[in-house]
């Protein structure tokens, strides 16, 4: 009989203490596994390899919420921009690439969030060196749309399915007549774009109620940049210039469209965009256009890495070290119970260590069982731990993606858990010396003739 068979056999004997002491690590581990495998997914999402533009162009307001917003689909947007700014951008000889997108509508079925985009935004990598593949055709036509994988399996959707926009996102708001045909199905890339619907820009400003009234555009947009407001016969005239160029078409809320699905050239007076994707030629140019944006415009510049990073280091950071500390004073307690538990024994065991010291058994073999008894309750607690940890992630990976919206990965996996083995180790090392040290030190013939 080897001497693990020896010390599980003991560790048996003391089942509910040993039992307890083990499950008490578990509960440590479980926890500090859990923190490092949902701060890992976190970082792994909130990173630079998500976005592969240079800066995120929105409404001023908070930088994160428009990172958030525009790349996550986590927060509302903050406020809708001219299109004539995304047509400013484009010509820009600083920019290399701008890409609009206009956001708020959800789908009918599932809620999931739907950006109008042009077809120029699958043309490029939506991560360094990561492109989009897409099954299905072009995405050309007005009411076309890519889905996300995750969109897909969830609703069941393929190419052909015809779908609806919600207005807003609360399950009474209003529901779009026009529908859109998946025309693409955008291979899963673990990102937002996995549960995410893309509509073609020109298709979504087509809809009922998401082109601005005539009027209120024009004023709003000479607001925004900075012109003086028109009277009453110069914006009449502006108007019946504009109408005579694009037609008269009345996409106000609540009107019936009898004709929905049609597709006519919307004014881009009356387009609004939610936020711009751009990459710059070169860094330099990247920062000359954020602090341009600073001083003369009623939108801001973000480049979407250092929110990011401010969120992860300045919240997410302490929040996940003063976690790690409180589960490591749980796992330092479950240690202290287990050097209890097999301490406490030693006086109840003193007739069978000399026993086994008086059948020829050496001290260093006793101290040996000692050792192991609290590396079997150290290590199989942790192990117990590691599996509850996952486990718990896995089981909650859907209910934060339908809350939030982020993409887990339920069977993410840390580097940092390698090192919570060795460390289990060592402690249960450090709490059997004491224990084992008792049993090295047995008197035989005191302990036999004391029994």
């Amino acid at each position: 009989m080897n001497l693990a068979t020896i010390a599980w056999k003991s560790v048996r004997q003391r089942g509910l203490a040993s039992s307890l002491t083990g499950v008490s690590v578990a509960l440590g581990i479980m926890l500090m596994v859990m923190v490092l495998v949902i701060y890992g997914i976190l970082q792994n999402t909130f990173n630079q390899r998500s976005i592969n533009y240079s800066l995120i162009v929105g409404a001023k307001g908070d930088p994160l919420q428009l990172v958030l917003s525009t790349v996550y689909h986590v927060s509302p947007p903050i406020e809708n921009l001219p299109y004539r700014l995304y047509l400013d951008l484009k010509k820009d000889p600083r920019v290399e690439v701008a890409i609009p997108l206009a956001m708020g509508d959800v789908t009918e079925e599932g809620n999931f969030a739907i950006v109008g985009t042009l077809p120029e935004f699958f043309e490029r990598d939506y991560a360094p060196k990561r492109p989009f593949l897409v099954k299905g055709t072009a995405f050309h036509q007005p009411f076309d749309a890519f889905i996300g994988s995750r969109v897909a399996s969830e609703n069941g959707w393929n190419l052909g399915t015809k779908l609806k926009l919600r207005h807003g996102g609360a399950a009474g708001d209003h529901v779009h007549d026009e529908e859109f045909t998946v025309v693409g199905v955008i291979a899963p890339t673990g990102t937002p774009h996995d549960k995410t619907v893309y509509v073609n820009l020109e298709g979504f400003y087509q809809i009922s109620g998401h082109d601005k009234p005539l009027d209120e555009a024009i004023k709003r947009e000479r607001e925004f940049y900075g012109e003086p407001p028109l009277d009453a016969d110069g914006l009449a005239a502006e108007m019946k210039k504009i109408q005579a160029k694009y037609g008269v078409h009345d996409h106000a809320h609540g009107h019936d469209h009898a004709h929905h699905g049609h597709a006519h050239e919307t004014p881009p007076v009356q387009k609004e965009v939610t936020s711009i994707l751009i990459a710059c030629k070169s860094d330099t140019a990247g920062l000359m256009l954020q602090g341009e944006m600073k001083k003369g415009y009623k939108a801001q510049a973000v480049n979407p890495i250092f929110p990011m990073q401010k969120l992860m280091n300045d919240i997410l950071g302490p929040v996940k070290q003063l976690l790690l500390a409180m589960t490591g004073m749980i796992v330092l307690v479950s240690g202290i119970g287990i050097f209890v538990s097999i301490y406490s024994s030693m006086s109840a065991r003193g007739r069978e260590i000399a026993i086994m010291r008086a059948l020829g058994a050496q001290r260093s073999t006793v101290f040996t069982i000692i050792l192991v008894e609290s590396i079997i309750l150290c290590l199989g607690g942790g192990l117990l731990g590691l599996l509850l940890g996952h486990g718990m992630v896995f089981v909650a990976a859907p209910i934060v993606e339908v809350q939030t919206g982020l993409i887990v990965n339920p069977l993410a996996f840390e580097l940092a858990e390698l090192v919570l083995f060795p460390a289990l180790l060592l402690m249960s090392i450090l709490v059997g010396f004491l224990p084992g040290m008792t049993a090295y030190k047995t008197d035989v013939a005191e302990a036999l003739s004391n029994s």
